[in-house]
């Protein structure tokens, strides 16, 4: 599933404190999502904070990842619908959010081969974690998860947002007509969550999360500025989206602190760079272009996301994207 308001977290973060500690509480944790990662394969600390940001494909029309008991899904349940990394510099005035084809075929440990987005349903965060690592070189500081019916109480808790559309297409009864489109949660989650009859498939339906990311942020930063609507936002956040449990309140806060002069125009939007799609066996799969991505994960890592897309601007996320 497409839930790109996962990285909404670092932007509505910054209203939890300054409203309630209460809704600090709220927001459920992953429990032990690096247990069992040897530190000594980890990559180096960096003074930026990085999240492993995923959606997971539970069906379910109530939210499931931002509740207690939901937070220790069973590994094997979901699988990861939507990885992204998203990577706050120290200052807390810029950001870089990547994106990994869920259907990219990689190592993960201890499991050989496969498509990136079983290693949660094999081993739940800490293997996503691990193999995420291995494969980008980037350490992930906290991880985070939200599911369909979070996405759409989210888009809804900021009056919808507004994407451009390329071309006019439709999904799950839902039209879409080129030009600006106002979505609703329910309107915005068949946005997010299409694929046929988009000319690149999954890499264009990766496309459109990062879209819907982009104009979140936009109506979060807007909401900022209205202290009824930002206690809605935050609320919506808080009971939606589940962290892993080394991130407290007092983390939170903190987070807040740092992070409470990002703006949506300080947020440069990527994808891992792709070789090619293929078949393993009977899986369509997702070939990653690992020269390429060692350039760019090396820019991620570096903080110089601003430099990387200046010389590879096809790697950017578009104005209007399919």
């Amino acid at each position: 599933m497409l839930v790109t308001v996962l990285a909404l977290l670092l932007l509505a973060a910054a209203g939890i404190y300054a409203l309630t500690e209460n809704l600090g509480n709220n927001v459920s944790r992953v429990p032990g999502a690096f247990a069992g990662i040897p530190e000594e394969t980890r990559p180096a600390e960096t003074s930026a904070t990085t999240f492993l940001l995923i959606g997971t494909d539970s069906r379910a029309e109530a939210p499931t990842t931002g509740t207690d008991a939901a937070a220790g899904v069973d590994a094997g349940s979901q699988r990861s619908d939507v990885v992204m990394l998203a990577r706050v510099a120290a200052d807390g005035q810029s950001a870089a959010v990547t994106s990994i084809p869920r259907d990219s075929w990689v190592d993960i440990p201890g499991r050989g081969k496969n498509k990136i987005n079983a290693a949660y349903a094999f081993g739940g965060a800490p293997l996503l974690i691990q193999t995420v690592e291995n494969l980008t070189g980037v350490r992930v500081d906290h991880f985070g998860v939200i599911d369909f019916a979070g996405f759409q109480q989210m888009v809804d808790s900021v009056g919808g947002i507004d994407v451009r559309v390329a071309a006019a297409t439709s999904n799950a009864g839902v039209d879409f007509h080129e030009g600006l489109n106002h979505l609703d949660g329910a309107q915005a989650l068949a946005y997010v969550r299409q694929r046929y009859d988009l000319p690149g498939g999954d890499l264009d339906r990766a496309k459109r999360q990062q879209n819907a990311l982009r104009a979140l942020l936009s109506k979060a930063g807007e909401t900022m500025s209205n202290p009824a609507g930002l206690y809605d936002l935050v609320e919506a956040t808080s009971q939606t989206v589940s962290v892993d449990d080394t991130l407290s309140n007092g983390g939170l806060r903190d987070l807040a602190l740092e992070m409470r002069g990002l703006r949506p125009g300080g947020v440069v939007f990527t994808s891992a760079p792709v070789a090619g799609l293929g078949r393993e066996g009977p899986q369509s799969v997702v070939y990653l272009d690992d020269e390429a991505g060692a350039q760019l994960w090396a820019a991620f890592r570096d903080g110089t996301m601003v430099q990387y897309v200046a010389t590879h601007p096809t790697e950017a996320l578009a104005g209007t994207p399919n």
